[in-house]
């Protein structure tokens, strides 16, 4: 058991874990992603509120959401970790002044980006979890006891335009995180290899690029409808 603990706390055990919450946590991105683009479905958000419905009432959603905080309660702890284990260990030498000559610019600031998408997160579960769950105002659907969720993502984006563009550039440094995260999940847990690694790259690329540029055509949509 012993052995487990001190491998766990190790850097190398931290990385690990950090890379496997990651990949976790993307996971998550591509089932949550998936759910918000019914809104594009034409139905007057029928489809997006069904699956707003069934987020707030399955019972195996309710599990999933304990994994879900824990997730990146150890995701944002490890990392922590990590970033003072660096600074207490990093050699004062000519590559460490020049750090664009070992490390990617995604590499650098991925503690910054990560701390942006945090504080995004923050107001993101107020505007739309918070508010779904305790406001009361909120219309309910025809024939239902349940919330007009798409009516609320509408009225914030439209209502709340300066949280429109902030969600947009959150999006955009999600990208920046996703852009050095991706890869590094995969090269910690061992997987770097001559033949596959540039296709993880050219993966972790596209990711970073498709997944927030969904998430952000959101209040882009909604804002276009308000301008018309």
């Amino acid at each position: 058991m012993n052995w487990i603990i001190k491998t766990l706390t190790s850097s190398i055990g931290q990385k690990i874990i950090m890379s496997i919450t990651g990949l976790f946590l993307i996971s998550f991105l591509i089932v949550h992603l998936t759910g918000n683009l019914m809104i594009f479905k034409g139905d007057n958000g029928a489809a997006f509120n069904a699956y707003a419905h069934f987020m707030s009432t399955a019972g195996i959603i309710r599990v999933a959401e304990i994994i879900l905080v824990l997730g990146f309660i150890l995701h944002i702890y490890t990392a922590w970790k990590l970033n003072q284990y660096n600074q207490q260990t990093r050699p004062q030498t000519y590559i460490y002044n020049r750090p664009d000559a070992n490390s990617s610019w995604f590499s650098r600031y991925a503690g910054i980006t990560g701390s942006i998408v945090l504080i995004f997160l923050v107001t993101h579960l107020h505007n739309f979890w918070f508010r779904y769950k305790y406001q009361a105002d909120i219309p309910l659907l025809a024939n239902s006891d349940y919330k007009d969720m798409y009516w609320l993502t509408q009225t914030v984006f439209q209502q709340e335009w300066w949280f429109a563009i902030l969600y947009i550039v959150a999006m955009l440094f999600l990208g920046f995180h996703l852009a050095h995260g991706f890869e590094s999940a995969f090269q910690t847990l061992g997987i770097n290899h001559k033949k596959y690694t540039p296709l993880i790259q050219k993966l972790g690329l596209l990711f970073a690029i498709v997944v927030p540029a969904g998430f952000a055509a959101m209040p882009i949509y909604f804002l276009v409808l308000m301008l018309k």
